[in-house]
């Protein structure tokens, strides 16, 4: 628990309306959304502006106290779960659209910003924020930022960082700096935009984002393409960037997956195939009908045996809403769903969806799989029972085996669900023992204490899904 002096300290700063340690709140943010991965914080603390996050930060820092900065939790690593207690800050007070910039194309925002109020914000001004995370209703940008988040657009457009071009961030001794801006260019130094962008709130907490738009793209279409054959499928994805065609989305869902999925959503998906590609394209409309053309005769030399595209936007949005919502589909099947993002070389896609196949026969396990295939981010994705424990060991295994089948082929761990907790004790397989030590340098220069959120990121142990009281 918290010394009664640090907590008195942060309540002096705050008020104690913005403070509270009752079971119940720390209970409620005990979790994030990794199944079965829980730990209790000391109190909880919800800052009014930068300045008061950076005195909290000096009082943690004084007292080693840890801090885990928390947005909406929808990560899946348990990232934002407190395994070393301490204090929890939430960012609903900070949580303004402060400027959209149509000049030069930026929008600045505060991190508790919530991702598709934001997006929606700046496309009723014609203007566009590619970045689209499958949990865009309610993740906010700071934990967006944090995790440097994917999403269905990341194709084309690239992933969060690719968007943020200026931070205000509180390091840990409790200084308030300011990265980049709202410049085309800037060299000034090491870049400490892009350090802080994924660095799941280890180095730091972010308190300002300045983000890049772009223009919203005149048209866009979308199209389905069926397959009885999983590994056709995945040959397209490579076939049409081969073809040097980029779409905006290019979406992979197996059979399992779009089972669920459809008796979730009841909007009309096949059922009796192998696999869909979702694929969608914007931009000019000669572009857009042009690639669509290209794409569909792709589809059909590779074996689709359908190829449709949606004929209103209203089609379209039903199609783009079923994929966001597999895993919540899937989380209806079973008490517990165990969700990764294995990501390889887009070439590599088949091989590693037939990977993922023989690994759940293998182990005798349900892993359905669908995902950013475009990108090569594949999301398998197990049902099961926590409380089963010989199963659990097998899910355990199973995906320890799909992660060094990603390396094996050229992959990584995660794409964009990040390290936290639960991907920690495999990422040595991705940067070797001499990239660990890089990292763990910048983390002791620049948290030579060790408050920002501790026991992320640098494995202990196993990965072994736990519940820690305190």
């Amino acid at each position: 628990m918290l010394s009664s002096i640090v907590k008195e300290k942060i309540i002096s700063i705050v008020t104690s309306e913005n403070f509270d340690d009752s079971k119940v709140e720390r209970l409620s943010y005990s979790y994030d959304s990794t199944p079965n991965f829980q730990s209790l914080p000391d109190a909880i603390v919800s800052p009014r502006n930068s300045q008061e996050v950076a005195e909290i930060v000096k009082i943690c820092n004084e007292y080693k106290t840890p801090i885990v900065p928390r947005g909406s939790g929808t990560n899946l690593c348990g990232g934002t779960c407190p395994t070393e207690g301490g204090i929890v800050i939430l960012f609903k007070h900070l949580n303004n659209i402060l400027e959209i910039d149509e000049d030069n194309l930026t929008v600045t925002v505060q991190p508790g910003v919530i991702t598709l109020d934001m997006t929606n914000a700046v496309e009723a001004k014609g203007l566009f924020f590619p970045p689209d995370p499958g949990s865009m209703k309610i993740s906010t940008i700071g934990g967006n930022i944090n995790e440097n988040s994917g999403g269905l657009r990341g194709l084309k457009y690239g992933v969060t960082r690719d968007y943020v071009i200026g931070l205000e961030v509180v390091v840990p001794n409790g200084d308030i700096i300011r990265t980049g801006g709202k410049l085309a260019k800037d060299v000034a130094g090491y870049d400490l935009t892009r350090l802080m962008v994924g660095s799941e709130g280890t180095l730091g907490i972010i308190t300002e984002a300045t983000l890049k738009l772009i223009p919203m793209p005149e048209t866009k279409k979308t199209m389905l393409a069926l397959y009885q054959d999983l590994e056709a499928a995945a040959k397209s994805v490579s076939k049409i960037i081969a073809n040097k065609i980029i779409p905006t989305t290019l979406e992979f869902l197996d059979q399992p997956t779009l089972k669920v999925v459809e008796a979730f959503g009841q909007i009309g998906l096949p059922t009796d195939v192998q696999a869909v590609l979702l694929i969608e394209q914007d931009g000019p409309p000669e572009v857009v009908n042009r690639d669509l053309e290209r794409m569909a005769e792709i589809c059909k030399l590779e074996k689709a045996i359908s190829v449709q595209v949606a004929a209103t936007e209203v089609e379209a949005e039903a199609l783009r809403t079923a994929r966001r919502t597999a895993l919540s589909a899937l989380a209806r099947l079973k008490p517990t769903t165990i969700l990764e993002d294995a990501t390889v070389p887009r070439s590599e896609l088949a091989k590693m969806v037939n990977a993922i196949n023989e690994i759940a026969k293998k182990y005798q396990l349900d892993i359905c799989t669908f995902g950013h295939a475009g990108d090569g981010n594949l999301h398998p994705t197990c049902p099961t029972d926590s409380r089963n424990h010989e199963e659990m060991e097998r899910v355990e295994m199973a995906f320890a085996e799909i992660f060094e089948k990603a390396i094996e082929f050229g992959g990584t761990i995660t794409g964009e669900h990040g390290v936290g907790v639960m991907k920690a004790p495999y990422l040595e397989l991705k940067l070797g023992k001499e990239g660990i030590a890089v990292m763990k340098a910048i983390k002791q220069a620049l948290d030579p204490n060790n408050i920002m959120n501790p026991g992320k990121v640098f494995a202990k142990e196993s990965r072994k899904r736990v519940v820690v009281g305190k």
